[in-house]
């Protein structure tokens, strides 16, 4: 009787490598090649142009300042409307820039990390020193990467990009903001 569980389960695993003829047939379906030429269309075309209105899943859908940070091939200078400013959306993005980011900017976004010491090639820039760029510089090098700096786009879906911007430009004011009528106190003096 002891012996009947082990062998259930033997034969069970011995049957995982059965390709069954369900997945065989959806391997091995009929189809037909790019440029292939098919006698179900008038025209002989297997190809087919795809219906109006039709939206590729890799391309993202909404308006291109969102989409892009650009409009018309210029980068917008603030947030999109359609990201609401609120608590939830920073701490979204204090969470992926410590995630994505900070490795390299550091995590107050002035270039000061680990990664940056060692670096040998060219350093990171601090966030601090180009607070003048717009809002869509930092959105599209995070979409698209800048300099050695790789595309984050496949880390980051649109909405956590924004996110990441937004807390960015709360690090930069951090940074200028005065407390009490008192200059904020520069990093290397802490």
């Amino acid at each position: 009787m002891r012996w009947l569980i082990p062998a259930a389960a033997g034969l069970a695993l011995a049957g995982c490598n059965v390709p069954s003829e369900f997945l065989q047939r959806m391997e091995s379906q009929a189809k037909y090649e790019y440029y292939e030429t098919s006698e179900f269309w008038a025209d002989g075309k297997a190809m087919r142009t795809p219906p109006e209105g039709t939206i590729p899943r890799e391309r993202p859908v909404g308006s291109p300042g969102l989409t892009t940070g650009r409009v018309n091939g210029t980068l917008v200078t603030s947030i999109p409307k359609e990201i609401e400013l609120n608590r939830q959306v920073l701490e979204l993005g204090q969470k992926q820039y410590n995630i994505v980011c900070a490795q390299c900017h550091g995590r107050l976004g002035d270039g000061n990390s680990v990664v940056a010491e060692n670096m040998a090639l060219r350093l990171p820039p601090s966030l601090q020193e180009i607070a003048n760029k717009p809002d869509g510089h930092f959105f599209a090098a995070i979409t698209e990467g800048y300099g050695i700096m790789p595309s984050f786009a496949g880390e980051l879906n649109i909405q956590e990009r924004w996110a990441v911007v937004a807390y960015v430009r709360a690090l930069q004011r951090a940074r200028t903001t005065q407390v009490g009528g008192q200059q904020p106190v520069p990093q290397e003096n802490r």
